[in-house]
């Protein structure tokens, strides 16, 4: 990318990828963005479990009742978890190193999607949190935020339309 803002204009959601995995370097160095990510008072409440097995992608596949079906043909997912007694701002901290993630995919020429677990159900009306806990055995002290997953993109978007932009939602000195 040639500049931050390019990048914040190029990244969308990526719900199609190709088979082709990614290489250690990538991957390394979106866990290295994942890890780098501010917390608040340095407490780093984040954990992050990397999923490549494509079994276990699918049945993350079903984790919510809609918008996760698209990790099954990831090559790659992360889920992204904090632990609430570490640090009362678990929400935020874990919401700043998904993004993370995210702009580093779109850094590396990778596509992403952003898989909300927090506060969703399974198709039977289970908590998703659950439902992913039992499939990676996540312990009952670590809350799931999100799964991102990550992939080579097989689809194209165009970028956001900065011409688009919802300037009346900013707010000078007071509402």
């Amino acid at each position: 990318m040639e500049n931050f803002h390019d990048l914040l204009i190029k990244r969308r959601s990526t719900r199609k990828f190709t088979e082709e995995p990614l290489t250690p370097e990538e991957v390394t160095t979106i866990l290295q963005a994942a890890l780098l990510s501010p917390a608040g008072k340095s407490k780093n409440p984040w954990q992050f479990i990397v999923v490549e097995d494509k079994e276990v992608l699918e049945r993350l596949s079903y984790a919510k009742q809609h918008g996760a079906a698209l990790i099954k043909g990831a090559s790659l997912a992360i889920v992204v978890l904090a632990e609430p007694m570490i640090s009362d701002t678990w929400i935020e901290d874990a919401s700043i190193a998904s993004t993370l993630i995210q702009l580093q995919c779109e850094d590396l020429g990778l596509g992403s999607c952003w898989v909300q677990i927090r506060n969703r159900t399974t198709e039977a009306g289970q908590d998703a949190d659950e439902a992913v806990r039992a499939i990676l055995d996540i312990p009952y002290t670590v809350e799931v935020l999100s799964i991102i997953a990550i992939g080579r993109k097989n689809e194209e978007k165009k970028p956001h339309d900065t011409d688009k932009l919802q300037w009346e939602k900013v707010h000078i000195g007071k509402w």
